[in-house]
């Protein structure tokens, strides 16, 4: 799946995104948000900002940044963000997640939701958003996984070659993503309908001595 894929695949959900995937994503959203929210006066990048569904649960004092490829999608967001007077979202911009344009430890915490695998290179994403983040600093993914559930798994395969179609790697594994001493999983959790999706967050960093990894949560 391509860049160009994207943002045609975008172009046609930017209209009826909210009212499509917005109630049974909601539920997501809000465990990323309350995870990064939990420490005072950051700057935040939210990576795949989309039509802005996130934006309004960000706390107040916090510095918000959305990027996503999609201009029809900023459009919607921007427009939340005139409308419900989110004064704390400081910019909304078109970029590509692989190739951010920001300098490096830009961010105390780096969010992307439902991005993982509608990108082409998931390690690449992962990569630029390390780099834009602080050490010690949180970053926070919210996606579908591959199913291990035999049935669940064959669905995911069926479904593959419509990836470009559909916006979005239906079998991308957990795996794809890293998970490395520099930078650890602090936990994987459920979210959403029946765990389908999870929650993966990291630590930009080496753990402290006595810190301990979350365990996964299959």
């Amino acid at each position: 799946m391509d860049l160009a894929a994207i943002r045609r695949t975008y172009r046609r959900y930017a209209g009826h995104y909210d009212m499509v995937f917005g109630p049974v994503f909601h539920p997501g959203r809000r465990m990323a948000v309350d995870t990064v929210n939990k420490r005072p006066d950051q700057r935040v990048l939210e990576v795949g900002v989309g039509t802005g569904l996130s934006l309004p649960l960000y706390r107040e004092d916090a510095r918000v940044t959305g990027i996503d490829i999609s201009p029809e999608m900023l459009d919607k967001a921007r427009d939340k963000v005139g409308e419900q007077k989110l004064e704390n979202v400081e910019a909304l911009l078109e970029m590509d997640a692989e190739q951010l344009e920001f300098e490096d430890n830009s961010f105390d915490a780096v969010v992307a939701m439902y991005v993982a695998s509608v990108v082409p290179n998931p390690d690449r994403l992962m990569a630029e958003m390390r780099r834009v983040c602080v050490p010690d600093g949180d970053i926070v993914i919210i996606n579908h996984f591959a199913s291990r559930h035999p049935l669940l798994r064959g669905l995911e395969r069926m479904l593959k070659p419509l990836s470009r179609m559909l916006g979005f790697h239906p079998d991308m594994a957990l795996d794809a993503l890293p998970d490395e001493p520099d930078c650890p999983r602090i936990g994987v959790y459920r979210a959403n309908i029946f765990g389908y999706w999870k929650l993966v967050h990291y630590r930009n960093g080496p753990l402290d001595n006595g810190s301990q990894a979350g365990a996964a949560v299959e």
